[in-house]
């Protein structure tokens, strides 16, 4: 038998201390600085410590850095193609100088990890970002991130690790690299091929991921990339089980990579497979598309795959570019789209046109995916009448909004199916945000209060209907992407002018407003951003509550929300 493959660099770290030195590091940790690790700050310890990561022993200073994003190599010249910082506050940062040390804690307040300064520095996040996604355009993800969620000051260092961040569910799928290449000792597995998915395995993928291992003459390891433990996460490791009974099961193995995606194209994929080598992998399939972001997929058939193959000598580990199968109605089976007929590509439906058909009860093919992976799908992507949603009224005092919510409220519970719950901006501000005023800040806080309760009851399957003014549209965003993760989000812009609204002044508030008495007042003293593609858009100066209330009820019969008698 072949030896096993060598760890990237010549040798697979492994950066736990003993008890001893653990002992003495947490009885030195009373003096230390100390972080709460982000979800991907510990995603990325946890591959450090385990040897992933390996030749890094620690977060990268500020030359690795530097010398990682001009020339995708670490300072001393080992190729490495992506940084893997840690980013603090400026607050922590300013307590920090070379030589402390930073006790590293999960969210709880365990101690993972104790951290020697090396280096502190603040980034140039948008000429980092060109560097690194050749864009610092937020719509690209990884840009998003860096320009949007990282922090403002890097710390790098050697990592000594304490305790390993642990899994509390699918427990049995996670392995470390020293872990994983036991298994293959024990199987007699010399040749491996990877394949990462970032979706559920459907019998397209099935039959792209058997013909390539068989080609190979290699045993597969179904092998995705999994992060953040949400709602996201169970489904697809769900859907990752019940496909794994149909692969052979003597050459076929699933384990799970706790890796935070970057999509940073080629940089990502050489990335990848170097972790990959270090679980002891001798391939890693490579389909379009891989390590960019879903909006952008593009083939590697061009000069990408040639930037790839320029640093294929550098990884012992061989990469495979693969093709993606298309089914092909008249061969009645999948072949690689470069063979497809024009009226197989033309018919070609990708896959979130199923998702969708199972949203509105229409048949899936069964030619599509497997019978247990459907069952699991149908547990998520529910018929939509079956689904939670959120109606999300907003506009000016005095629109209309909450008197065509409660006609809406009622013509729900009249039909019945699903628990409804009314968040009235009043309401909510009597109850929950009490203690707020009328800024900017304060007016966001509430609506992000009424936008995480809806995402519960969405969730759960109950129908929030929100009533609040809702003034500016970032807000309104982060509110839809909060809770469009659960269920359905309809936004119902009610554009009664203000003319209209201060006629009414039902509370007096404009007159107020108006004399300078009411502060930060929306409409007058304050901007109202209204909504540039609201799902509905009623103006009650023309129609009355009822006529308003039934144009919300015929889109939600429309959309398949409710079902049509």
């Amino acid at each position: 038998m072949r030896p096993p493959i060598t760890p990237y660099g010549g040798q697979l770290l492994d950066l736990c201390v003993s008890a001893e030195r653990a002992k003495a590091l947490k009885s030195a940790a009373l003096d230390f600085v100390s972080w709460d690790l982000r979800p991907r700050q510990q995603l990325d310890l946890e591959l450090l410590l385990n040897g992933a990561f390996s030749p890094l022993n620690g977060f990268m200073t500020q030359a690795d850095y530097e010398a990682v994003l001009a020339d995708m190599s670490l300072d001393n010249g080992t190729m490495w193609p992506v940084p893997i910082t840690l980013d603090l506050d400026q607050a922590t940062a300013d307590g920090l100088m070379v030589g402390d040390h930073i006790a590293l804690r999960d969210v709880e307040g365990v101690m993972l990890a104790v951290m020697a300064v090396e280096s502190l520095w603040s980034p140039d996040r948008h000429a980092d970002a060109r560097a690194l996604f050749g864009t610092d355009d937020p719509r690209h993800p990884g840009v998003n991130c860096l320009l949007n969620e990282t922090l403002p000051v890097y710390v790098g260092g050697r990592v000594e690790g304490l305790e390993m961040p642990g899994h509390h569910s699918f427990k049995h799928l996670y392995a470390t690299p020293a872990e994983l290449r036991q298994q293959f000792k024990k199987f007699g597995w010399a040749s491996v091929v990877a394949y990462h998915a970032e979706s559920p395995i459907h019998k397209a993928q099935y039959q792209m991921s058997l013909q390539a291992s068989a080609e190979l003459s290699a045993n597969l390891l179904i092998n995705p990339v999994v992060d953040v433990e949400d709602e996201e996460y169970y489904h697809r490791v769900r859907c990752y089980n019940a496909v794994l009974p149909h692969y052979p099961q003597q050459t076929t193995l699933l384990s799970l990579l706790p890796l935070s995606m970057r999509y940073a194209g080629v940089r990502e994929i050489l990335w990848h497979g170097i972790v990959r080598q270090n679980y002891g992998c001798t391939h890693m399939l490579v389909i379009p598309g891989y390590g960019e972001p879903a909006a952008a997929h593009q083939s590697l058939s061009g000069p990408d795959w040639e930037r790839l193959a320029n640093h294929q000598d550098d990884l012992a580990l061989q990469f495979v570019p693969v093709e993606p199968l298309i089914y092909s109605q008249g061969q009645m089976g999948f072949v690689p789209v470069s063979k497809a007929g024009e009226d197989d590509r033309r018919d070609a439906v990708p896959d979130s046109e199923y998702y969708r058909r199972l949203q509105v009860e229409q048949d899936i093919p069964t030619w599509f995916t497997f019978p247990e992976v459907m069952a699991e799908l149908r547990k998520v992507y529910r018929p939509r009448s079956r689904q939670g949603l959120t109606l999300f009224f907003t506009g000016l005092s005095g629109a209309g909004k909450s008197t065509i919510a409660r006609a809406v409220i009622a013509k729900l519970l009249e039909t019945g199916g699903r628990p409804v719950t009314l968040l009235d901006g009043d309401i909510v501000r009597k109850h929950l945000s009490s203690e707020l005023g009328f800024s900017r800040e304060h007016r966001n806080i509430n609506v992000r209060r009424i936008g995480y309760v809806a995402s519960e009851i969405t969730k759960n399957g109950g129908i929030a209907v929100c009533a609040p003014i809702a003034p500016y549209a970032s807000i309104r965003r982060e509110v839809r992407e909060m809770i469009s993760a659960y269920g359905g989000f309809i936004e119902i812009f009610v554009s009664t002018p203000l003319e209209v609204c201060e006629a009414r002044d039902r509370k007096g508030l404009y007159a107020k407003a108006r004399a300078g008495i009411v502060k930060e007042f929306t409409g007058i003293s304050d901007p109202y951003e209204p909504p540039e593609v609201p799902e509905l858009s009623i103006n009650t100066a023309s129609i009355s509550i009822e006529e308003a209330a039934q144009q919300v009820f015929i889109y939600l019969e429309k959309e398949h929300y409710i079902g049509i008698k």
